[in-house]
C-alpha cells in the first residue's frame, strides 16, 4: 500500500460491534427479516383462526356434527385431512368450527377480566388511601388462590356451562390486570400533566377520564393480547375437565377430553385439537411481546 493512500480503519467486532454491523449491511438486513418472521407467522396463525371463527364454512364445508360410523377412527389422509373421531366426524372440520367457541370464550373472558380490573384498579389508584388499602387486601386474597382453583370454586358454586366458564376465567385474570392498572394510575396521578390539569381547575372526574385512564390503559391493551392466549388455555382446561361446553360441541377442550379415551387407538383425536390450542396461545404470546417491544422503542 502506498504511503499516499489513507489506511482504512479496522473494525473490531468485539470492541465496536455497532460499527461491525454497519460494515455488514447484508447481515443487518437478514437480521431484520429474521426478527419479523415470528411476528408475521403469529399474525398469520391468528388471522387463520379468526377467519375460521367468522366464516367456518369457507374453510371447512363439512358438517362438524355429521356422524358416519363406517368411517370411525379413520387416520389422517386424503379423505379426512386430520382423521375422524369415534363417531366418524371429521376432526379438521370440528377444529375449524370450534374456533368460534374457543376464541369467543377467550375474548369474552379477557373482556370481563379487564372490565372488573378497570373498576378495582381505578378505585385503588384514584380513590384514596383507605380504598386503596381495601382493594389491595381483596387482590391479595385473590392472588393467594391459584387461578385454575379459583375458577373451579366459582364453577362449583354457579354450575358448569359455557357462560360460567367465561365468567370464571375472567375472574381469574382480573387481579393481575387490576394491579397493573393501579400501578399505572398511581404513577400518572403525580405526573406533570395531571398537576397542570389540577392547576387549571379541572375536576377530578375529567382528569381521570381525559388524562389518566387513556394513558393507563395503553400498555394494558397490549398485555390483553397475551391474556387472550392464557384465557383460551384455561377455558380449554375447564372444558377438558367436563366443566365447559358439553359434548358433542366442536370446542377444542371438549375434543381433548373426548380424545383421551382413545389416545392409544386414535392419537389424532387428541393431537390436533391440542395443537390448535398451542398455536393460538403461542401466536398471541409472540404477537403481544412483539407489540410491547415496538411500543417501548
Amino acid at each position: 500500500m502506498s504511503i499516499l493512500e489513507p489506511a482504512l480503519p479496522s473494525v473490531d467486532p468485539v470492541l465496536n460491534p455497532h460499527a461491525a454491523r454497519k460494515a455488514r449491511p447484508g447481515g443487518t438486513f437478514v437480521r431484520r427479516i429474521a426478527a419479523h418472521i415470528p411476528w408475521v407467522v403469529s399474525t398469520a396463525v391468528l388471522l387463520f383462526f379468526v377467519l375460521a371463527a367468522i366464516a367456518p364454512n369457507v374453510l371447512a364445508p363439512v358438517d362438524p356434527l355429521a356422524i358416519n360410523p363406517s368411517e370411525a377412527f379413520s387416520a389422517p389422509g386424503t379423505g379426512h385431512l386430520l382423521g375422524t373421531d369415534e363417531s366418524g366426524r371429521d376432526i379438521y372440520s370440528r377444529i375449524v368450527h370450534g374456533s368460534r367457541a374457543s376464541l369467543l370464550i377467550g375474548a369474552a373472558a379477557t373482556g370481563i377480566g379487564l372490565s372488573l380490573a378497570l373498576v378495582l384498579g381505578t378505585v385503588a389508584g384514584f380513590g384514596g388511601r383507605w380504598l386503596d388499602f381495601g382493594v389491595g387486601r381483596i387482590l391479595e386474597v385473590l392472588f393467594a388462590l391459584p387461578g385454575l382453583l379459583l375458577a373451579l370454586v366459582f364453577i362449583a358454586l354457579a354450575g358448569p356451562g359455557v357462560a360460567t366458564t367465561v365468567v370464571a376465567v375472567g375472574l381469574t385474570t382480573a387481579p393481575g390486570y387490576a394491579r397493573m392498572i393501579r400501578a399505572q394510575i398511581i404513577a400518572l396521578r403525580t405526573s406533570p400533566m395531571v398537576e397542570a390539569a389540577t392547576v387549571l381547575g379541572r375536576s377530578r372526574t375529567r382528569i381521570l377520564t381525559t388524562h389518566i385512564l387513556p394513558n393507563a390503559l395503553a400498555p394494558i391493551a397490549v398485555l390483553a393480547t397475551l391474556g387472550l392466549g392464557q384465557a383460551i388455555l384455561w377455558a380449554a382446561s375447564l372444558s377438558f375437565l367436563g366443566l365447559g361446553a358439553p359434548p358433542p360441541a366442536p370446542e377444542w377442550g371438549t375434543m381433548l377430553s373426548a380424545g383421551r379415551t382413545y389416545l392409544a387407538l386414535a392419537w389424532w383425536m387428541t393431537l390436533f385439537p391440542g395443537l390448535a390450542i398451542v398455536l393460538v396461545a403461542a401466536a398471541a404470546t409472540v404477537l403481544s411481546r412483539s407489540l410491547k417491544s415496538r411500543g417501548t422503542r
